[in-house]
């Protein structure tokens, strides 16, 4: 595995290679955010007391991949992704103190779905998810689907720009005639 520590262009340019199918990127615009708001579910359910004040895991796993987007070297991409994240954990937090069997629902289903969409994109992609040779993509992930968004907003398109660059514009794969990798 590779240094978790590269620069947010070169982490953002190798996870674009195994995400050039447009098909692909709508799935994760969809399935990234159901599996980071399933995990924050369940890592809400883990709850502990610091100086008198509640806590759950699921804060301190954000505390730690918010200070990683910020020090990626390119702060508007960083704080966008930290921000995105950060909502979707409110939310999970919301529905954490549920009953054991909801919670349990919630956070497992939206994770296991989530997964099921992303694996829908890698068969039109035809290539494995980009975590399975870098687990670092999956912190990369939101990562990128926040730069997907902000750039058809107009916004960020320097560094979208840097990652075509290097991984080459979007396309639909012909699923019928494959092209080897």
């Amino acid at each position: 595995m590779a240094s978790p520590f590269r620069s947010a262009t070169v982490l953002l340019q190798q996870y674009a290679e195994y995400h050039r199918d447009q098909r692909n990127i709508v799935t994760h615009f969809v399935g990234v955010p159901m599996i980071v708001f399933g995990v924050g579910v369940l890592l809400a359910g883990a709850q502990f007391a610091v100086g008198g004040r509640a806590l759950t895991l699921a804060w301190v796993a954000y505390a730690l991949a918010a200070a990683w987007y910020l020090t990626r070297g390119h702060l508007g991409i960083g704080a966008a992704t930290t921000a995105g994240v950060g909502l979707l954990l409110a939310l999970a937090h919301q529905v954490s103190g549920a009953p054991w069997g909801q919670w349990l629902a919630w956070g497992l289903g939206f994770f296991v779905v989530g997964w099921i969409i992303q694996f829908v994109g890698h068969y039109y992609e035809g290539r494995k998810p980009a975590f399975a040779d870098d687990l670092v993509g999956l912190l990369v992930g939101p990562m990128f689907v926040t730069l997907e968004a902000l750039s058809s907003l107009g916004l960020c398109k320097g560094l979208m720009a840097e990652v075509e660059r290097h991984a080459g514009p979007t396309m639909l794969r012909n699923l019928a005639h494959p092209v080897p990798r």
